[in-house]
């Protein structure tokens, strides 16, 4: 074999990997984008039912896992999507649902939760941000020494919770975050795009509920 034999041979095979590569970005991208569509449509249909049924929050929700949340109803369910341009093309970015988490009663009142250990301070301040909680944060101090003896935060016993799909065009991946179902906390999951079916989706809609569920 020739030098120039075997340039065309190792160019050839290059071009045969990235033609291979380029088939798996357009693969992945269709499935990407079959999965979007479809979980827009659900997610809003979804959202349209729960806002009649308002169900109760399932789980608990404390802010230092002692004093809890009253019982709480979701209520107020909004779905969006946001598109982006890739590679030429218009896809999807995200789609992203949000809604209420308030107190049966239909009264929010204001709470009040103390701590003095760093462990305590991380999970109050990270449940707080997590939820979109409003509040309030004083320092309690000695009355003579004026030494910090702990935090206080006067809250708001109302929260947010969300989910957001955002997918991986490269890879046909569609990235879960489940924010406060359940209680205060993040899920994330990921599932290939040929997963994100309405059966997915379902088990994803129990788990709002409290009812049994494999999503996760």
């Amino acid at each position: 074999m020739s030098f120039l034999s075997e340039l065309k041979s190792r160019a050839n095979a290059l071009q045969g990997l990235q033609l291979g590569a380029q088939r798996d970005l357009v693969a992945g991208t269709q499935a990407c984008e079959v999965a979007c569509r479809m979980a827009l449509v659900y997610l809003q249909d979804l959202c349209a039912q729960l806002n009649v049924i308002q169900p109760p929050a399932p789980g608990a929700y404390s802010l230092d896992g002692k004093a809890p949340f009253p019982a709480l109803v979701q209520r107020n369910f909004r779905c969006d999507a946001r598109r982006k341009m890739l590679r030429n093309a218009e896809v999807f970015d995200y789609i992203g649902v949000g809604w209420d988490l308030l107190p049966a009663t239909g009264l929010v009142a204001t709470h009040t939760v103390t701590v003095n250990f760093p462990p305590d301070l991380e999970r109050v301040t990270q449940r707080l941000s997590v939820g979109q909680i409003q509040h309030e944060r004083k320092d309690q101090r000695h009355p003579e020494t004026n030494k910090l003896l702990a935090y206080v935060f006067d809250y708001q016993t109302e929260s947010r919770a969300f989910i957001t799909l955002t997918p991986d065009h490269d890879t046909g991946c569609i990235a879960f975050r489940v924010s406060n179902v359940g209680g205060f906390g993040v899920l994330n999951t990921s599932y290939p795009g040929a997963q994100v079916t309405p059966r997915l989706l379902d088990e994803l809609a129990k788990k709002l509920v409290g009812q049994p569920s494999r999503f996760g």
